[in-house]
Parts: structure tokens; C-alpha cells; sequence
């Protein structure tokens, strides 16, 4: 039986090829996604075993963190912007929650991120949220919490304000733009513990700085900052 079965998904994988999300090769049996070729050449950061990378230094003066971190490097046209595109934009977020298992484990090798309590996502507003049918940041956290074995939370940390896109904005404009942006809704289930802040692509910071400035109001809580992707 496991012989036909084989041979049947062989069968179907000829006339419906499922494709790799970065580089459109066609997958083979045992890989999910991503082909095996690009889980070992996408361009990693490997900012787990370095605390003071350029991602953790945007938020020098500005964020009190513990960590932060990207799994990816973004290069415009590259297979890691293939990805974010298709996460985004075209309904695939299974993928985001491949990436965070990816990032998981690799961050489960720094112990900095051993007693993270929550992986909270960015949040959409409800409007956005809507048209897209789901948050690609909330699939990221989610394989992320799975891999380091903590709870992911995504109903606390709110965007109040349907902003307009950070596109070819200033780092000062951007900032601006996410003022006043998110609320908590209760501080009390985040108050001294260790939050993981996720989003998808970190450039200016400004979004993760905004949703920072609401989280360290809550007491005792400390926090760290990962994201699928760092561009320069």
C-alpha cells in the first residue's frame, strides 16, 4: 500500500507540481515548500550567535531588547523576497510558519531566547485583515512558538489605526506614521514575562519600535525582536 501510495502522489505530483515558494524548482518526495537546495543556500544571517547585529543596534537608545534578530538576509529580487511576496500577497502562509520553525531552531541555540514566555506577532488592523484573510506575522509566530515549545499570542497586542503604507517614507516619517498605533488589551497577562516581538521584514524598525513602545509599558516585561527578514 505504501508502495502505491508512492506511486500515486508521483502520478499527481506530475500533473499538479507542487514548486518551491523561493526558486519555482519542483519539489520532491519529503520536501514542504521550500526545496532542499534553498534550505541550505538562502542567504542566513546567523544573528542568533550575534547579540550585537545590525538589527539589534536599530534599537540602541531607542527600545530596551534583549535580542533581536532576522533569519534571512533581503535581497531585492531574490528567492527571499520571492518568499515574503508569496506570504504576503498570494495566500501561501504556510510558509511563514516553515520559516518560523526554521528560525525556532535556530534560535533555541542562543539562551537568551530560552525563557520566552510569548511569541506576539505585529498585528494587522481589522481592515487589512480582512482583505487578506490572515496576518503573515502570526504564521511566522506560530511556528516559532511551536519549535521553542511557548504559547503564542495574538489577540493582546492591537493595531487601532489603519496606517498608509511605509512605502519610500523617511525613517523619521515612518515613525511618525506608527505613533499611537497599537494598544494592549491586558497588561496583566504580559506583566513579567519574556515577549518575543515577530514580524515579517524589518528596515527602519519603526513598526517593531512603535509596538515595542506599548509593550515595555507593561511591567516587568522584557523583550526580544525576530523577523523572518533584514533589509539593508
Amino acid at each position: 500500500m505504501q508502495l502505491l501510495g508512492n506511486y500515486l502522489s508521483d502520478f499527481v505530483s506530475l500533473i499538479f507540481p507542487q514548486l518551491c515558494a523561493a526558486c519555482s524548482a519542483s519539489l520532491v518526495n519529503g520536501e514542504d515548500v521550500i526545496c532542499t537546495d534553498c534550505r541550505y543556500n538562502l542567504p542566513l544571517t546567523n544573528f542568533h550567535q550575534q547579540p550585537d547585529n545590525i538589527v539589534a543596534q536599530q534599537f540602541w537608545g531607542k527600545l530596551n531588547i534583549e535580542a533581536a534578530y532576522a533569519l534571512y538576509y533581503f535581497n531585492k529580487g531574490g528567492k527571499v523576497q520571492n518568499l515574503v511576496h508569496q506570504l504576503k500577497y498570494e495566500g501561501m502562509h504556510k510558509i511563514g510558519n516553515v520559516l518560523g520553525d526554521i528560525a525556532g531552531r535556530q534560535l533555541k541555540q542562543n539562551p537568551i531566547f530560552a525563557d520566552i514566555d510569548y511569541v506576539v506577532p505585529v498585528p494587522l488592523h481589522k481592515k487589512r485583515l480582512k482583505e487578506r484573510g490572515y496576518n503573515q506575522s502570526e504564521h511566522f509566530a506560530e511556528g516559532i512558538s511551536t519549535a521553542l515549545g511557548c504559547k503564542c499570542e495574538t489577540d493582546n497586542l492591537v493595531r487601532t489605526v489603519a496606517t498608509k503604507t511605509q512605502t519610500h517614507k523617511s525613517r523619521f516619517a515612518r515613525f511618525e506614521n506608527m505613533k499611537d498605533v497599537f494598544s494592549i488589551v491586558s497588561s496583566d497577562r504580559l506583566a513579567g514575562k519574556h515577549i518575543l516581538l515577530v514580524d515579517d521584514i524589518v528596515t527602519t524598525g519603526s513598526t517593531l519600535e512603535a509596538c515595542g513602545i506599548e509593550l515595555l509599558k507593561v511591567l516587568g516585561l522584557k523583550l526580544s525582536i525576530a523577523t523572518i527578514a533584514y533589509a539593508e
